[in-house]
């Protein structure tokens, strides 16, 4: 319904929900980068703290985003993705703000995050958050796989 501002809920990763949202974000990432995968390590259920869905009132998802755990203090932004249907509704904007909410209540003042240069839509939203561009970290030094990929960060505090 347009106009109508989604509900967050927190989630298990292997949730099917979550399953058919984050499979739809390769799937449209896949299409995007000419069948190439992400880099990095693959999310699971073993590395992941904390999935959120979004949902309208009628209690269909319609986005949803995850963090992952990196070291004290930080985590990284996983599976951020808003169903087509439902963008331009500022449901990124409200994920987004539930993950640093979340990462807070655990202690994680940094967030990092890894997007491509084929997202504009992504690096709008980040930028626009308050990330700035910042090296490649974690799993993601020296992946060859992502030496096109883009990576920011923001201080939570």
């Amino acid at each position: 319904m347009i106009g109508v501002v989604p509900s967050l809920s927190p989630a298990a990763w292997d949730d099917p929900v979550v399953q058919q949202l984050t499979t739809a974000q390769q799937d449209e990432l896949r299409t995007r980068y000419e069948g190439k995968g992400e880099p990095g390590v693959h999310p699971s259920a073993d590395d992941v703290a904390v999935v959120l869905v979004a949902r309208d009132d009628d209690g269909s998802p319609v986005g949803c985003g995850a963090l992952r755990a990196l070291e004290p203090g930080a985590a990284e932004v996983k599976r951020m993705y808003v169903v087509p249907a439902a963008r331009g509704r500022g449901v990124s904007r409200l994920v987004l703000a539930g993950l640093e909410a979340e990462a807070l209540a655990r202690g994680w003042t940094t967030l990092r995050l890894e997007t491509g240069p084929r997202q504009p839509e992504a690096i709008g939203l980040y930028t626009a958050a308050g990330y700035v561009p910042v090296g490649a970290f974690g799993h993601y030094v020296g992946d060859q796989d992502a030496t096109h990929s883009l990576f920011f960060a923001r201080d939570l505090t």
